[in-house]
């Protein structure tokens, strides 16, 4: 099953701290010899400095209660909390998925539903989270600085260690049935969302074949639906008991505190370890009959796979053009460190651009074998799975794809390793991570202290070495090509295997469609009338008691930090416009940056904005207004996209590059480089090259930009191979719910002159055949679009320029770019940045009344989005009010939360503001019953309105709360505060820390302002003549839905998503623009761009 069962969408990551020596009050004693460091209960047993960056780890456990800790220390404006369980089990119910969601529902010491939530949303946070993976259940809290973290930290503890179980909260987290006789809860809403898809069935498929009975890992963690149906609070109590135990539980946390790790260390020993003992938990570290889980049970019994194993799973999709593969074999042990980080480099030469070897011969040909090749692992007790997971293979190749692919890697083998390459794979291997240590610092290595819990040595002897990346690249350098070919041979040609091939079944989806149908129907006889009021009795009653107030003392003794405790990292910026062109508002500027900018060459004619932070790496981006482009041209945006980096190049030189040296150099020469529409899911209107180098390399970075976007060359071959890549994935882009709603919503909305709504997997799916039927029959006319493209993007009025990184270090910041661009912008004046409300169609200018309803048989749940008229603008008056607003209603455990989510409707509800258009939605992820959630979500804000349902003032302050998080949180990094920086001033138009003043607003908003927006903007998206409504779901639902939307007053057309194979076949297969190369948006900052 896919990874990481997540409790709600949010999903974190982290910034910086410098070493802060350990000063706790210590007692030392003898153990083996060796003094130990104590503080209170707890034991040092390991402490160490990361050599290559400014982090120091130290993990300590509690010799009375077995509890541990693990501190990264380091300086960072966010505090990350990752509390992990090793969590085994050997069946499908689905125990340590549902006992997370339970988790949250009240603790011995705090019994109220959600409190831990409303709780963290006082303390600079957005709220807790958690997933459930294979082997451990982690949750989660972060914080803008320390304050609100420690305050937390016990109350979280208590919930993990002690939570409530109780009848009402399985009813409507885990599973109900409705009145209606449907199987509903969170978790299995969740659940039937995705356990039909490809890659959970082959998911589970794949750990069946490869992991014997009685082991756990063959278990399905999330719990499958028909065993979620039976389950009990009971077993789930059970559990609990067996494996949330102290000295099977630890609390990671990385950031900075104030006095170092004896402040966490202080708090847990006063408030947590009292506790632990109370309840007789004071056992040590290894109480009698414990067996660490995974390590030292059946689980870690694992035989060699004996012969190779190859088997077929189906999966419900009409379109039976493409299919999936998974290969995967037994790796090493998962403290060999050294080989880990080298199959890890294997796969990236491998697999990770156009040029790698596998690519080259089944990617980037014109008829794919696939779309994407994958190299991955999984970390087990005893040995490693090396799973590779290959996409939108054509069912015709399926069946021998395994056997070819073999003889690939055998060739490969005999050929040997391109040294020259593999040197570059290792220095961008080696710089990305270094880019990601100075963003992330020891944040980035949560994941390996998670895993090092579950697995490593417990006298924390194998935590260093699992964290020394650095020289682990120095050893690997050493390496020949007979060692790098010998452990290709080893593990992925030698060794036995298991070939799982997924193929699409439209006979399955029918039958699946019609099960459902038969057993819903059978239940609601089985249960008669009786039964149903009986179920329904039982959930209202369920409803009633998480309806229990919170008393407001407890939360406001939750003190709320103050926004003066968070240090703001400090950008130094610089705009110039461009010779003659006037500066249309404020903006700000350093005194020794512009000195050190203007001392530099003579002002250039064109947009350049400098934003200076302290860093050992520069971005440049370009950004081009798409304004002028065609109509017509639009849908073309998406394979220029793709392409954009796999083009041969004429440079400014006159040198002509292949598009192999293009991939090389820029691999060779880059930390990152990406293309895409817009930045951070804004401005699509505009086209974005990103490209990320350490400080020496800023000119060759210039030179890349202009080469790539005025001397690529649109070469018949590379755009025949592009447009076959994307055609072919379109069949596995729309067996996604959330995708295909996406371009619903756009295609309605916007109109012709929106290049998002163009690439959109809707249009795609007509256009793609027709485009490569063209390039076939008039290859001219198509080059001859691109061109034009090309010409309209480069107009001097539409291109700005962006430098973030450490300006102050560049020898020639501007002169540079008049070197390159000069020639190419002469001075002209300089056009506003095109607006994605420019581009609204009427139905987007006047929302009223149209719903439409989209049948998808991949998928068994809804996804919905309704939208109507609300504000415009990056500087709207009202927004702050929106902005608080907002959150009071999306916060998790707040009333959408609540009355939605806890009902067991959906997954995930949420109300969201576009200010760039002017569109306010709300949404709903993964509902079971999504009529039903639009009915909770009208009465709450009703409710709210006519005050029959109370906003309280503790409420509103956890609203602005989670908002100084979200703020600091945009900020938190270097390049993240760079790129913001750029954004408000030089696109949104706004002061350079606009978010950030914005602050003093918030704490103005009254509770009458928000009651105000919500009647003013809110209501109406519950009112059919004031929105308009967009739904895609399961074909079982279709009829229903379309009903109950027509009872409320929206006009409504079904349709349904299907593509003829027949039509794919005609034109090589292919796939989307979604797969365009963008990183949607990016903060410049990401990390595993490219």
């Amino acid at each position: 099953m896919l990874r990481f069962l997540t409790r709600s969408s949010h999903r974190y990551t982290l910034p910086l701290r410098r070493t802060h020596p350990l000063t706790p009050t210590l007692s030392t004693r003898k153990m083996a010899s060796v003094a130990t460091e104590q503080f209170g209960n707890f034991d040092l047993v390991k402490r160490f400095k990361l050599g290559f960056t400014d982090v120091t780890v130290s993990k300590w456990q509690s010799r009375v209660t077995g509890l541990s800790i693990c501190h990264l220390d380091y300086e960072a404006p966010i505090v990350n909390g990752y509390f992990t369980v090793a969590t085994e089990i050997f069946d499908d119910s689905g125990c340590p998925h549902t006992l997370e969601h339970l988790v949250f529902m009240g603790s011995e010491k705090y019994p109220y539903k959600g409190i831990i939530d409303h709780l963290a949303n006082r303390g600079f946070s957005n709220g807790t989270n958690a997933w459930t993976d294979n082997d451990h259940t982690a949750y989660t809290v972060s914080t803008a600085g320390e304050q609100g973290f420690l305050q937390l930290l016990p109350i979280y503890v208590d919930h993990i260690l002690y939570p409530t179980m109780t009848k009402a909260g399985f009813v409507t987290e885990v599973h109900h049935i409705d009145p209606k006789g449907q199987d509903s809860g969170v978790v299995y809403s969740e659940m039937q969302g995705r356990e039909n898809t490809s890659g959970d069935l082959m998911g589970l498929r794949l750990q069946r074949l490869l992991d014997p009975p009685g082991n756990a890992y063959r278990s399905e963690t999330g719990g499958l639906m028909e065993a979620l149906r039976v389950l009990t609070v009971e077993q789930i109590r059970q559990y609990h008991g067996t494996y949330y135990v102290p000295h099977n539980l630890s609390l990671i946390v990385t950031g900075k505190l104030s006095s170092g790790t004896s402040t966490l260390l202080s708090v847990v020993q006063e408030q947590v370890e009292p506790t632990l003992i109370a309840h007789g938990q004071n056992l040590g570290p290894r109480p009698p009959g414990w067996k660490r889980p995974f390590v030292e049970t059946p689980s870690a019994l694992r035989p060699p796979i004996e012969a190779t194993i190859k088997d077929t799973i189906e999966f419900p999709e009409k379109d039976e053009s493409v299919g999936e593969l998974i290969i995967s074999s037994l790796g090493p042990a998962p403290n060999q460190f050294l080989e880990r980080k080298a199959l890890d480099l294997l796969g990236t030469y491998l697999t990770s651009s156009a040029v790698a070897p596998l690519n080259k011969e089944y990617i980037e040909v014109d008829t794919p074998m696939c779309t994407y090749i994958y190299f991955a692992e999984e970390t087990r007790a005893t040995a490693l799975y090396l799973p590779i997971y290959i996409g939108s293979i054509p069912t015709e190749h399926i069946d021998d794809f395994d056997t070819k692919l073999k003889a690939s890697l055998r060739r490969i083998v005999s050929e040997g390793i391109d040294m020259e390459r593999m040197a570059m794979v290792i220095n961008r291997d080696e710089r990305q991570l270094r880019s990601k240590l100075e963003s992330a610092k020891g944040d980035t290595f949560s994941g390996t202290v998670i895993t090092d819990f579950l697995y490593g040595a417990e006298d924390g002897s194998e935590l260093e070495a699992s964290m020394d990346e650095i020289n682990q690249y120095a050893a690997i350098r050493e390496w020949t090509s007979k060692q790098w070919t010998d452990i290709l041979q080893k593990y992925y040609i030698d060794s036995n295997s298991v070939v799982l091939r997924g193929k699409p079944s439209a006979s399955l989806a029918a039958k699946l469609d019609s099960d459902e149908k038969a057993r819903v129907a059978a239940q609601v006889a089985r249960l008669g009338p009786d039964g149903l009021k009986k179920a329904e009795k039982e959930l209202e009653e369920a409803k009633a008691e998480h309806d229990k107030p919170i008393p407001t003392q407890i939360l406001l003794d939750f003190a709320v930090p103050s926004v003066k405790s968070i240090a703001f990292i400090p950008v130094q910026s610089l705009q110039e416009q461009g010779t003659g062109r006037a500066v249309p508002m404020k903006v700000a500027k350093s005194e020794a940056l512009t000195e050190h900018v203007q001392s530099d060459g003579s002002a250039l004619p064109f947009f350049v904005q400098y934003d200076h932070v302290e860093s050992d790496f520069v971005s440049v981006q370009a950004f081009f207004s798409l304004t002028k482009l065609p109509h017509r041209l639009r849908p073309l945006i998406s394979t220029y996209l793709s392409a954009f980096f796999a083009l041969p190049v004429v440079r400014q030189s006159g040198e002509r590059l292949t598009h192999e040296d293009v991939v090389n150099k820029l691999d060779n020469e880059t930390v990152s480089y990406e293309v895409g529409l817009g930045l951070s899911n804004s401005f699509a209107e505009t086209f974005r090259i990103s490209i990320k180098v350490e400080i020496a390399q800023y000119e060759t970075a210039i030179a890349w930009l202009k080469d790539l976007m005025y001397g690529a060359e649109f070469d018949k071959e590379r755009l025949q191979v592009t447009i076959a890549k994307i055609q072919q994935s379109l069949p596995e882009m729309k067996r996604d719910g959330n995708t295909v709603l996406g371009s619903l919503w756009a295609d309605l909305l916007y109109n012709e002159a929106s290049t998002s709504r163009a690439g959109g997997i809707l249009p795609q799916i007509e256009f793609m055949p027709k485009l490569a039927k063209q390039l076939q029959d008039s290859p001219e006319q198509v080059i001859a679009d691109f061109h034009e493209i090309r010409r309209c993007a480069t107009d001097p009025s539409g291109v700005r320029f962006s430098v973030t990184g450490n300006v102050l270090k560049l020898a020639n910041p501007r002169s540079t770019w008049g070197k390159y661009f000069e020639s190419s912008l002469p001075a002209t004046p300089l056009s506003p940045v095109p607006l994605s409300s420019e581009t609204l169609s009427k139905v987007g200018e006047e929302p009223v009344t149209k719903a439409i309803v989209m049948s998808l048989p991949t998928i068994e749940s809804s996804y919905v989005t309704y939208s109507a008229k609300a504000i415009k603008g990056f500087n709207h008056p009202e927004y702050p009010v929106f902005r608080v607003a907002l959150e009071v209603l999306n916060a998790t455990e707040s009333y959408l939360w609540r009355y939605i989510r806890g009902s067991g409707l959906a997954y995930g509800a949420y109300v969201s503001l576009d200010v760039e258009s002017g569109l306010l939605s709300f949404s709903l992820y993964r509902s079971s019953n999504s009529m039903d959630a639009y009915k909770e979500a009208s009465k709450v804000l009703a409710g709210l309105v006519d005050e029959s349902i109370l906003l309280e003032t503790t409420t509103l302050d956890a609203a602005k709360s989670t908002i100084v998080y979200g703020v600091a949180k945009n900020v938190s990094t270097a390049g993240r505060a760079a790129i913001m920086s750029f954004s408000n001033q030089a696109l949104r138009g706004v002061s350079q820390t606009h978010q950030v003043e914005l602050l003093e607003k918030y704490q103005l908003v009254t509770k009458e302002d928000v009651l105000a927006i919500f009647r003013k903007y809110f209501l109406p998206l519950f009112d059919a003549s004031k929105s308009v409504a967009i739904v895609v779901t399961a074909p079982s639902k279709v009829d229903a839905i379309s009903d109950g939307l027509t009872k409320v007053g929206f006009e409504v057309e079904k349709r349904t998503l299907e593509i003829d194979p027949s039509e794919l076949a005609e034109h090589d297969h292919d796939c989307d623009s979604c797969d365009s190369g963008s990183e949607s948006g990016s903060d410049s900052d990401s990390e595993d761009s490219r």
